[in-house]
């Protein structure tokens, strides 16, 4: 590109915003993002709480989340996370048993078949039968529009899985992933999951977690990315209305750009998005949404003496050691991630404490003899959108019938679940498809580029 730096609108400060800042800069574009909120990060932020540094969920990611590494690396954060050198999870139980599942050195699938069958929380015959459900799951072609309308647990029970195994193996990853529970998930990102991580390549499903708190990894170091690169990050910038030109309304004021980024949850994109560029954006709601809930509790002491493990058979499905991240001077801070939260999203903390204080006793006997320091609970209501049958349909491309004008976040059509890794991609996606529209304008406004392009 020759002649003045075009100017980008970046509406939305979370991931894909972020992603779709930085890509933009490095191709010669000037990005300015506006952010309702005091805060970069999205849905992936930390506050400060009595001493504790507290990220608003536990988040992960998987070695096989190419595009969110490449955002590390972008940021010069590499090495603020930690990723397991082998996939290995330990996986609790309320009455004091467990079982390990951890991979082999063996290409894929053949990684995790030892595993299966050494699963001591599942009956031997389960173990077989998960063995064959697994096969049968990686011949399945999870771009065809059919598994969209079936759900994971349906298919799982024709393929012989029993409500143990269910229980026991397949929801305890595919609830995580998709933040729903397996008999309402579609099968298609189930399947997607379960074939891309667990079935695909032998590192795919390593483990990584934030060495940081969320707040410095997606916040203050991706602003000072985004600033030294020459763009712009407008906090507390509300933006309420998206006109041609374009122009879009700023805190009342009108502000013009060469092209628009809208990187905001679909709820909010509907209400922004001119009818003219997603005629279909009324559909949009019916992504609706699934809540996401996170309890916190220190300890004066350590009772965990893993980085993390997970439970079946109790509301405590994963819990995580966050001592060293934000955690007190002394004793030991842990959080307990639930998905597919709609049980405890609106109850009151004092009934979610007493609940879950028995229930981590139960799984971590050294809980037994510790003092509660402190304890709160952090609520997402609108974590993702509700990844269930038909979903897949609902998810708008990132192109729009405005030639000027992008979707980027996790709930639109990125080929992956809502994810970290679904948002970055989605911001990829987005910057490749206007610097394709500003590269081929040549300095003029509104000239067409080819709709329905998703940019996977």
């Amino acid at each position: 590109m020759t002649g003045p730096v075009r100017d980008v609108a970046i509406v939305g400060g979370g991931l894909a915003g972020i992603t779709a800042a930085l890509a933009l800069q490095g191709a010669g574009l000037r990005a300015t993002v506006y952010e309702a909120r005091p805060r970069l990060g999205g849905a992936t932020h930390s506050f400060q709480r009595d001493g504790l540094t507290v990220d608003n969920g536990q988040h992960i990611f998987l070695k096989c989340c190419t595009a969110y590494q490449g955002l590390l690396g972008r940021l010069g954060a590499h090495d603020l996370v930690r990723v397991q050198d082998r996939f290995d999870v330990r996986v609790r139980t309320p009455d004091g048993g467990g079982g390990r599942l951890r991979r082999a050195k063996a290409p894929g699938p053949l990684h995790l078949l030892p595993a299966l069958a050494g699963y001591s929380l599942l009956p031997p015959s389960d173990r077989l039968r998960a063995v064959r459900a697994s096969l049968a799951l990686d011949r399945l072609d999870t771009a065809d529009p059919e598994l969209d309308k079936t759900s994971m647990g349906g298919w799982l029970a024709g393929h012989g899985q029993r409500e143990r195994a269910r229980l026991a193996l397949w929801e305890l990853f595919v609830t995580a992933a998709l933040n729903i529970r397996l008999d309402e998930a579609a099968l298609g990102p189930a399947a997607f999951v379960c074939k891309t991580a667990l079935l695909g390549r032998s590192d795919a499903a390593d483990i990584g977690v934030p060495a940081v708190p969320l707040g410095e990894l997606h916040g203050t170091i991706a602003a000072k990315e985004i600033q030294e690169g020459g763009g712009s990050v407008r906090l507390g910038a509300k933006v309420t209305a998206i006109e041609d030109g374009p122009k879009l309304l700023v805190d009342g004021s009108p502000v013009s750009a060469d092209a628009v980024v809208v990187a905001v949850p679909h709820r909010v994109a509907s209400g922004l998005v001119p009818e003219e560029a997603s005629p279909d954006r009324a559909k949009w709601a019916g992504l609706g949404s699934s809540p996401i809930v996170n309890v916190h509790v220190v300890y004066d002491r350590p009772v965990l003496d893993e980085p993390f493990v997970a439970a079946i058979d109790s509301p405590a499905q994963w819990i995580f050691d966050r001592t060293r991240i934000g955690g007190p001077a002394s004793g030991q801070y842990l959080a307990v991630s639930v998905s597919a939260a709609d049980r405890w999203i609106d109850t009151p903390t004092a009934e979610i404490r007493d609940v879950f204080l028995a229930e981590l006793a139960r799984l971590l006997p050294a809980a037994r003899k510790a003092r509660v320091t402190d304890f709160f609970v952090t609520r997402e209501r609108h974590a993702t959108f509700r990844q269930g049958p038909g979903s897949g349909a609902l998810r708008p491309a990132s192109a729009t019938r405005l030639p000027w004008l992008f979707l980027a976040g996790a709930w639109t059509d990125t080929g992956w679940p809502d994810t970290m890794e679904g948002a970055v991609r989605s911001g990829l996606s987005a910057a490749r498809l206007a610097r394709r529209h500003l590269s081929g304008a040549g300095g003029a406004k509104g000239a067409s580029t080819a709709n329905g392009v998703t940019g996977r």
